[in-house]
Order: C-alpha cells, then structure tokens, then sequence
C-alpha cells in the first residue's frame, strides 16, 4: 500500500502524462532494466519479444490507459516486430509505467500467466476503448474482467488483480523507469540504453534502429 500511495503521489506532483514529449538522451551503466527487477522479484518475468542475443535492446514504458501507447502497438508495433524483432535485431522489452489505478490494475492482468510473452498486453492495447472507460475505478476493473474472461485466457482475474508481488513488479518497474532514464511521459522508448528524442513514427524509428545495426 505504501508503494501505491507513493506512486501515484509522485505522479501528481511530476505531471506526468500520456504524451510524446522531446527528451534529452539519457544513458546508464547497464542496459537492461528486467534483470535489476527480477532479481527482486526472482519468481516475475519481464514481458518481452525477440533474441537475447539481439544486437539493438528496445524498452517502450507504457500506460494500458494512455492513447498513444495504444496507437504505438496498433500502427507501429506490427512493423517494428516484422522487420527487426522476427529478424533478430531487436529485443524489446514492454515495461507498464502505469499513470492511474486503471492502468495499474490492468498492468497486473497483462503479466497474470508470468510466462513473459506479450499477449495479453496487446490484447487490452488492441481493445482498450472497450475496457478503459467509467466513472469509479469499480467500473474500470468490471470491463477488464469482462473482455478478459470472454477472450478465456485462462486466468484468474481476481487473484492477479490482488497479488502484490505482481503489484510491487510493476510499481519497481516503474520507479526504475524514472531512476535510470527520467521517463516522465508515455510512451517513452529506450534504445540501447538512450531515449528515443524524436517524434514518435515508424519511419523515426527505423532510421534510428538502422543507424545502430
């Protein structure tokens, strides 16, 4: 509980918000966030897609409730995964950056399997205007459950949404998020341990990971 209300206290006071603001490029020592957490939480996975091994390290911090984040894996995504992730290129690592307890709560259904794989995340991005809607939190979590246990993933809702080791991984996640590379706004991207400073488009996007391969 105290995490939550630093979280959220923090936010209020940091403004941060669903935008693709310009940032000044940022880097750290390590390149990898997912180790420092699960070296915490030694039982939680990272979601993530592509080879270990892969040259070019891609994190986008994310809000499920954020607009732009939804339209990044709606009009970006599918082209950055077929021609650098399914090629090797790129790992990318989705870290929720959650900005209200809509997002936060459904951050904890997105890693409820722990199996690191990206469905379901893509999944309430995909269907977000279907879920993301309501006056009291209530009702938020009553269409998360809804368009979750009609798409039978097979998890239980009420469980994950109550785990607080899940909770603490996404709130940890976040708290590093803006340690190690000041991220203040969604989406931020993070490539090779360096904010993504231009505007967020495919073709940006491109000419930046081609410069690095």
């Amino acid at each position: 509980m105290k995490k939550i209300l630093f979280l959220f206290l923090f936010i209020f006071l940091n403004l941060t918000g669903c935008d693709q603001r310009k940032e000044t490029s940022s880097s750290s020592d390590e390149y990898s966030t997912e180790k420092k957490i699960e070296n915490s939480n030694t039982n939680l996975k990272t979601i993530f897609e592509g080879s270990n091994e892969a040259k070019i390290h891609l994190i986008v911090y994310e809000s499920l409730t954020c607009v732009h984040c939804a339209n990044f894996h709606k009009e970006i995504y599918p082209s950055l995964k077929k021609e650098f992730v399914d090629t090797g290129i790129i790992k990318i690592e989705f870290k929720s950056f959650p900005l209200d307890m809509a997002s936060l709560n459904a951050s904890k259904i997105s890693h409820c399997k722990n199996d690191g794989k990206s469905e379901i995340l893509h999944f309430l991005f995909k269907n977000q205007e279907k879920w993301a809607k309501g006056n009291t939190i209530e009702e938020f979590n009553k269409n998360l459950k809804t368009i979750i246990d009609d798409q039978k993933f097979e998890i239980d809702f009420d469980k994950c949404l109550n785990d607080k080791k899940i909770e603490d991984f996404v709130l940890e996640g976040r708290i590093n998020g803006v340690k190690e590379f000041n991220v203040n706004a969604t989406p931020t991207i993070i490539i090779n341990n360096k904010k993504f400073d231009k505007t967020l488009n495919y073709k940006n996007l491109k000419k930046t990971i081609e410069k690095l391969i």
